[in-house]
């Protein structure tokens, strides 16, 4: 069998789509951005196959702006989101120097599926021989067993792992980086040449602008 070059590596991405808005762009002005044009830029050399950009939807005002966000990705082809959602739970306060005088109790939101749709695509493609090349984008150790399932059962797979990182602490990702083939962070430099147009055109005749508040 040939080996495939390097040029010719079928590649997949996998975005952690909350993990690289937390630690690559909240607090820029980069929202804006077109994944496919950005992972072609870091990734000149891959055959990207496909983006997989795993989300959930926000409640709340900042909603329209995703909703937004998420039909100018549907203009590239090549990303493909993929949605778990937020489930509500209440959780106790546990610092000892509060003094709020009522419940301890208090109502929250946890993102849920989103790393477990992250594993479970990850080794359906690899069960399938859909790629050559695995791009996780992330930091979350929770993914260190999908990772390590993969290296074991498909030892021809290489992992890369980028891990989303503005700051240095976010960025450590210890675990998950010790268990790809290669890891690096994510080049905050590519963001600005990787932006959306504004307006997008979305194919039936409409327009997609910018949020103002990106």
């Amino acid at each position: 069998m040939t080996t495939p070059t390097a040029a010719h590596l079928k590649t997949i991405v996998y975005v952690d789509g909350f993990n690289f808005y937390y630690g690559a762009i909240k607090g820029t002005c980069y929202k804006w951005l077109n994944l496919a044009r950005f992972f072609q830029l870091l990734r000149p050399a891959d055959n990207i196959q496909c983006i997989r950009y795993f989300t959930a939807m926000v409640d709340g005002s900042h909603r329209p702006n995703q909703e937004t966000y998420l039909k100018a990705l549907a203009t590239t082809p090549v990303v493909e989101p993929v949605l778990g959602h937020f489930k509500r739970k209440r959780i106790k306060c546990t610092n000892s120097l509060c003094t709020y005088p009522g419940s301890r109790f208090f109502e929250t939101r946890e993102e849920k599926h989103t790393d477990v749709n992250i594993a479970v695509y990850m080794l359906d493609d690899a069960y399938q021989g859909a790629c050559d090349q695995m791009i996780l984008v992330s930091g979350d150790s929770d993914l260190v067993p999908a990772v390590k399932i993969i290296k074991k059962r498909f030892p021809l797979t290489r992992i890369f792992v980028y891990v989303p990182a503005q700051h240095p602490t976010r960025g450590f990702a210890a675990e998950l980086r010790s268990v790809s083939h290669k890891h690096n962070t994510i080049p905050m430099n590519l963001l600005k040449h990787a932006q959306f147009p504004d307006p997008v055109y979305d194919g039936c005749g409409g327009q997609l602008h910018k949020p103002a508040s990106w």
